[in-house]
């Protein structure tokens, strides 16, 4: 056709057929359309991606028994705690494993909606070599997200698989440890490859684990630090023999306050003290000498800390404990890292690990500060562990008292609630009656608003009225319900926490029956 005629024209059904578009290909954005001799469209903006610059929230670690607490000093299984290579590893996580953990002294339970506040939960260290966390953990704890994020973030890794890895998905892992171990480094640093070593050591032959172990010695550095490779060396450490494990101990040498400080370092450190004898222990930890407090505030490596006062004896960690002696800008070293959502668990670790002696000067401020660190909202974890675990006579009735004469104040502040259920909880028979006649009133003493009566209305108090019912016993329990349903209407009438306390009432008299005729 002559290329001067005109484009448009009548095609055979007599329509005006439309200019031809031309689309040509774009590299780097949607196509740009041309029609004719007229000027290039431009193409349209893309849309703004809204989630990308937007801050992640930081999820809250731990969590203990019900919705009420949302932070915790004592949660056992939070932070980059040494993961155990068994279960196999997941894909990279942020930076201590997100695994709540059970906490050691009861949990970190937020109040209620109301009693908000997202801030992180202290991890602790019940899953020595287990990884939660969740402790997700493992949400990154914003108190150290700043300090030493750049150590913690995993290494980018190229977005294509090593051609070792597609033949070994491609066998469908029937492959034997002997084959992989010339390639045993790369094939290491792979999500799935870790999980096929980790699978093979625990059945290998011991010249098979030989084989294996050469190739992993010559490349320890980085997989110690790797977020994969990790698992293979702390598998080492599990399954292989005692003379591997001491020449995997012995690589370390040198190394350990980087790799305690390290996301994925300090959980190979924890596994090693979990597998060396004690002359190594001591060898290893020596190098952690004055670097203690810089360890407890560091979000990996105070799990590390924790591991040294849970496997070494008493005698060797001294200058663990001499490291809270001494003050900075006013404030103890004690009082400072107990109100530390990572130096409260450390401290913790000491109350139930060492003697009463030993940690006397530790005890003596927690109850010197008592009332200041029972409403810190991490501070408060270290006064319940006092009370529950000291071996030390007399402290537990120390505490007791003052939280007796402070029952109202203590039980409406939304973390020294902890402490008042806590001494309820752990206290003797006796105790808790004194307990719960400071929070009833004496009637003789002609007391026209009992503490009872305010933290029944109270976010926080009323709590400590449901936790009364259930444990109170004779006749404490006889007067606190007398008291109560005095104001069951006002309780009827009242927001749900009028609710909850009917609903503790309710059960508390089918379990134990009704309660008897009252005297006038």
């Amino acid at each position: 056709p002559d290329p001067s005629k005109s484009r448009v024209g009548k095609s055979k059904n007599n329509k005006v057929s439309r200019p031809e578009i031309a689309l040509p290909v774009s590299q780097s954005g949607p196509p740009v359309i041309r029609v004719d001799d007229a000027r290039p469209v431009s193409p349209p903006p893309q849309p703004r991606n809204r989630g990308a610059n937007q801050g992640s929230t930081i999820g809250v670690i731990g969590g203990g028994k019900g919705e009420r607490r949302r932070r915790g000093g004592g949660s056992e299984n939070e932070g980059g705690r040494a993961q155990q290579a068994t279960p196999l590893p997941p894909g990279p996580t942020s930076g201590a494993f997100a695994s709540s953990s059970q906490n050691s002294n009861g949990g970190e339970r937020g109040r209620s909606a109301k009693a908000s506040g997202n801030q992180p939960p202290p991890p602790t260290s019940a899953d020595r070599v287990g990884g939660h966390s969740s402790t997700g953990s493992a949400a990154a704890n914003s108190a150290n997200a700043g300090a030493r994020g750049s150590k913690s973030r995993p290494e980018n890794r190229p977005g294509t698989t090593h051609p070792l890895i597609e033949a070994l998905k491609h066998r469908d892992k029937n492959v034997d440890l002997v084959e992989l171990a010339p390639h045993i480094a790369e094939i290491a640093q792979d999500q799935y490859g870790s999980r096929l070593i980790q699978q093979k050591l625990e059945d290998a032959s011991d010249e098979e684990k030989a084989l294996a172990f050469k190739s992993v010695l010559q490349r320890m550095n980085p997989l110690t630090m790797d977020v994969f490779g990790n698992y293979v060396i702390q598998k080492f450490f599990e399954f292989g023999s005692n003379e591997q494990r001491r020449i995997l101990a012995e690589q370390l040498v040198g190394q350990v306050l980087k790799l305690s400080l390290h996301m994925y370092g300090c959980r190979v450190v924890q596994k090693a003290f979990d597998s060396v004898p004690i002359d190594q222990q001591v060898l290893l930890i020596g190098e952690l000498k004055g670097h203690v407090l810089e360890c407890i505030e560091d979000q990996h490596g105070n799990h590390v800390i924790q591991k040294c006062i849970e496997r070494l004896p008493t005698d060797r960690i001294g200058f663990i404990v001499d490291s809270f002696k001494g003050s900075v800008g006013g404030a103890t070293n004690m009082s400072r890292m107990a109100k530390h959502c990572y130096g409260c668990r450390v401290i913790q670790r000491l109350i139930e690990y060492c003697s009463a002696a030993q940690i006397a000067d530790l005890l003596d401020e927690t109850l010197a500060c008592c009332m200041e660190l029972a409403t810190d909202q991490y501070g408060n974890y270290v006064v319940q562990h006092v009370m529950e675990h000291s071996s030390r006579p007399g402290d537990r009735q120390t505490l007791m008292a003052i939280v007796r004469n402070h029952i109202l104040a203590l039980s409406c502040h939304k973390y020294a609630s902890n402490v008042i259920e806590k001494a309820l909880s752990c206290g003797t028979s006796e105790e808790r009656a004194l307990l719960i006649q400071a929070l009833v009133g004496d009637p003789g003493a002609g007391e026209a608003q009992p503490p009872l009566l305010t933290m029944m209305r109270d976010r926080f108090g009323n709590y400590i009225v449901q936790k009364s019912i259930g444990l109170a016993q004779g006749p404490q329990r006889d007067a606190l319900m007398w008291k109560l349903q005095e104001h069951m209407p006002s309780l009827k009438k009242s927001n749900t926490y009028g609710k909850h306390i009917i609903a503790a009432m309710e059960k508390s008299q089918s379990a134990r029956g009704p309660l008897p005729f009252r005297p006038q």
